[in-house]
């Protein structure tokens, strides 16, 4: 009963905090932003921003139950002052860019400053400024770095389950300013925390003692509940988006159980703590670096080869669909005729309006073929989006988000202005109108 009792109380803390629920609004915000994107880019809707926000709030919700009864034999120190100063320098963070807005950058800051509050003379005893200080002096960093730890861990496991089903292509901008193909792989998970805490209760007395707190824990326990987000940012124009989520979830796993390791070195060797801090973020900026590096010296996979049409992405339900085609795989002829740019796919596909046979090249270079029967409505391209070709609408230049790209997100993607150029066709291409 006791512990019931802790559980509804930290449940009601949770509701009552407004973090929870600004989590969920960011999360809805960015969905909404791909889709946007997505009727811009290909005047047709891949995903509902609606059922991706309800998929990540309950991989968040599994992932914080595991989590927090992974924290039961951890242990956290943590106020309510201590809540108000994570979540502060994450929104800070956020408003340069939303990928900041982490616990490891968070916690990694914070134990920057106090690391440096902690080397000034005392100030005042009163005011808002000693209270600010006083607050950061208390922070448990440590126990913050493994809690970073064990929510990267979790995270890894909900990029590996989930990360591929969001990802969104796009039409980059490539090394020569030519449009390449590619997906975007960006998701944000809100996760709320029961984190076992010391407290003064009259209550019972834990049967073990916590890795963080000590003495702290002979007075009794509470819960307290608190949301946290997580997520992941990933551009890929070199692999398929399953390659890429799987390349990822590995090195986020080898992240956390670093940087829950370093933080549990802190907490037996407190001159530690600054190292730990600072790899928490650096080495967090450091495998974002190595992935974009990799992207930059890898051939694009997304373009069109000399002869066919190179499939990017396959809309949910459409006839591409049942005849099995599925993006990386090049589309080679149509009702018998070779096909290598739009206007060849649509004059194919009128030679027989009530019917179709394609010659695919698949993943592995074998061909495959598949027919099916063609019904009025449906899309005029089998509902196939291909690779870009030069006289792409619009592109997405790589780079993260920030605040201002969720809440307007019309300006993510630029109209080109080298459409005067040729394109696969030879033909001189008009000029678009303004997107």
């Amino acid at each position: 009963m006791e512990w019931l009792s802790n559980f509804a109380q930290a449940g009601a803390e949770l509701l009552l905090q407004p973090f929870y629920y600004i989590s969920i609004i960011l999360i809805a915000l960015q969905y909404r932003r791909q889709v946007l994107l997505e009727r811009k880019l290909f005047h047709v809707r891949l995903n509902r921003w609606g059922l991706q926000t309800w998929r990540t709030f309950l991989g968040g919700l599994l992932a914080g139950i595991g989590v927090s009864m992974v924290s039961l034999f951890l242990g956290m120190n943590l106020s309510m002052e201590g809540v108000l100063l994570i979540w502060g320098a994450s929104i800070l963070l956020m408003l340069f860019k939303v990928r900041y807005l982490c616990l490891a950058y968070a916690a990694g800051l914070l134990g920057v400053i106090q690391f440096v509050v902690n080397r000034l003379p005392e100030g005042p005893a009163s005011g808002f400024g000693a209270e600010l200080l006083g607050a950061v002096r208390d922070l448990n960093v440590p126990a913050l770095l493994a809690l970073a730890g064990l929510l990267h861990i979790a995270e890894a496991l909900l990029v590996r389950w989930q990360g591929a089903s969001f990802a969104g292509p796009l039409f980059y901008e490539g090394k020569r300013g030519r449009p390449v193909g590619g997906y975007q792989m960006q998701s944000l998970w809100p996760v709320p925390l029961f984190l076992l805490i010391p407290a003064h209760t009259t209550g019972s007395v834990l049967p073990w003692t916590p890795v963080f707190g000590g003495d702290a824990w002979l007075g009794g326990f509470a819960l307290a509940g608190l949301p946290v987000m997580i997520g992941f940012s990933e551009m890929t124009t070199s692999l398929l988006p399953k390659a890429k989520v799987k390349l990822t979830s590995s090195r986020l796993l080898f992240y956390g159980l670093l940087v829950l390791g370093a933080a549990l070195l802190a907490r037996w060797f407190s001159g530690f703590t600054l190292a730990a801090a600072l790899l928490a973020f650096v080495l967090h900026e450091g495998l974002i670096w190595y992935s974009r590096f990799e992207e930059q010296n890898r051939s694009p996979f997304f373009v069109h080869p000399d002869r066919g049409l190179k499939v990017l992405a396959v809309l949910p339900g459409s006839p591409a669909e049942e005849l099995g085609i599925a993006a990386g795989e090049t589309i080679a002829r149509v009702n018998g005729a070779a096909v290598n740019t739009k206007e060849e796919l649509h004059e194919a596909l009128r030679m027989n309006p009530a019917f179709c046979k394609l010659e695919v090249l698949n993943l592995a270079g074998e061909i495959k073929f598949a027919q099916r029967a063609i019904y009025a409505g449906e899309h005029h391209q089998l509902g196939v989006v291909l690779a870009p070709d030069e006289d792409a609408p619009a592109v997405v230049r790589p780079g993260a988000v920030s605040l201002l790209g969720l809440l307007a997100p019309k300006r993510s993607a630029e109209p080109r202005s080298d459409r005067g150029s040729q394109g696969r066709s030879g033909r001189a291409q008009e000029k678009p109108a303004e997107l």
